[in-house]
């Protein structure tokens, strides 16, 4: 439910070419098409060895079949495997250091706008990605804004996966609410919160500085009122009139919400949910699939009344959600970039991916648009909302260019600290939206 710790990280990292022992990962699924497109060749470096850095897992399948699907390719190929879980909140820092020191890890799986804060420092994937792209049915819109360079068709990154942030909810909570279901209006979602905390079954949303949930629920709050945080071009644009509403209804939605939510880390609303503190949160697959695998009827029960549903659209015409997602890059300074890319090539190929994918119960949504026919998402009616995470125009930075100020205003928590601002009372809207212009024109202006 939550990622391990450093010390856990390191000491149960793969080395010497010997990878953690792990089951071996379920078959692919049969129904995955792939096309007859000749692979790319990328001659393996002899002696070649390859460390790969990558975020730790939130549900536990993650690792093991990730560390399954790489002794295969060390067996495949003799080349020797080390991967390093990291926290989270530590792969920025660990991300920056390899990239401007110039040594590390051969591989790094960072985040969405990772590859375009580093586009100087890492190879081209265009080889590979196009490959993948022509044998399993395109790539989703998602993995194309965070994957190319800005109007190019040159890749700078390999999206791996995505995890997005539907509306997570006890299904009879929701009902003694006097609801339904999700209402797709604002107001009428404000009104189910208020229902919610009414019967003692209060909602929780993060606007502290937790990977993954607050700048979702951040980023959801500006695109369901419309607003942007750059336009086109790339101009700041959150000096608007909807910025000042998105921050007066983040105000009345915090009155509705359980006390604490502004120290939340990534687990604390996975843990508010299965210990029944909260009736409805923002979160990926994570949640149920600890309820669902759980050897405690207790917790199963609960699993059985959860319930997902998009985020309510407001004034966006798709889901305003986003895929928190999975970014492979290739460091120039590597010595062996022809296995890192095999590496990646083997890792994305059915064979692999499949069992992942639905090892994961979907918490990595695909990039590639053949996977949406795994057996996964017809496994469980409960998933549904899940498997088009990675299909949507919205992302970190939208709908400017992703560029390094992209990555740096989201490192920075800028959007995430004017609505903290505002919903703790330490300032008015109108000055917390004319800091949060300062801090990311600062960014956009270098």
């Amino acid at each position: 439910m939550e990622p391990i710790s450093r010390r856990r990280a390191v000491a149960g990292a793969l080395g010497a070419g010997v990878l953690v022992a792990a089951a071996p990962p379920p078959a692919a699924s049969a129904a995955i098409a792939a096309a007859d497109v000749p692979a790319p060749r990328f001659a393996v470096e002899r002696g070649a060895r390859l460390r790969v850095l990558r975020p730790a897992k939130f549900v536990d399948p993650d690792e093991a079949i990730f560390n399954a699907n790489s002794r295969k390719f060390a067996e495949e190929t003799g080349v020797e495997v080390r991967i390093d879980y990291v926290n989270w909140p530590d792969m920025p820092v660990q991300v920056a250091v390899a990239a401007n020191t110039g040594q590390g890890p051969d591989v790094i799986i960072g985040f969405g706008a990772d590859p375009h804060l580093y586009a100087d420092k890492i190879i081209e994937l265009t080889d590979l990605a196009d490959y993948l792209g022509a044998k399993y049915g395109g790539w989703h819109e998602l993995a194309q804004t965070y994957g190319r360079r800005f109007n190019s068709r040159a890749w700078l990154g390999l999206p791996m996966g995505g995890t997005t942030s539907p509306v997570v909810y006890r299904a009879a909570w929701v009902k003694e609410a006097g609801f339904d279901g999700i209402p797709n209006d604002l107001d009428a979602f404000l009104r189910l919160c208020q229902g919610l905390k009414r019967i003692g079954r209060p909602c929780g949303f993060a606007l502290s500085h937790a990977p993954g949930d607050a700048p979702a629920y951040a980023n959801w709050l500006l695109w369901s009122h419309g607003v942007s945080l750059v336009d086109e071009n790339g101009k700041v644009s959150l000096d608007t009139p909807a910025t000042l509403r998105a921050l007066d209804y983040a105000r009345a939605l915090q009155e509705t919400m359980i006390p604490g939510t502004m120290a939340w880390n990534g687990a604390s609303n996975n843990r508010a949910f299965v210990a029944g503190e909260i009736g409805l949160t923002q979160n990926g697959v994570s949640i149920y699939y600890s309820l669902k695998t759980a050897q405690d009827a207790a917790q199963n029960a609960i699993a059985a009344d959860t319930e997902h549903a998009e985020m309510p659209y407001g004034a966006a015409a798709k889901a305003p959600e986003t895929a928190l997602t999975l970014n492979a890059m290739v460091p120039r300074y590597t010595r062996a970039p022809n296995a890192a890319k095999e590496y990646l090539r083997f890792m994305m190929e059915a064979p692999q991916y499949d069992p992942w994918l639905t090892g994961c119960l979907g918490y990595w949504s695909q990039p590639l648009k053949n996977y949406g026919a795994s057996a996964v998402w017809s496994s469980d009616p409960k998933l549904k909302v899940y498997s088009a995470a990675m299909d949507t125009p919205f992302y970190e930075g939208y709908k400017g260019p992703i560029t390094p100020a992209t990555g740096a205003v989201a490192e920075n928590w800028v959007v995430v600290d004017m609505f903290a601002r505002v919903v703790t009372g330490q300032q008015r809207p109108a000055d917390s939206v004319r800091e949060a212009v300062r801090a990311a024109q600062r960014h956009y202006r270098t």
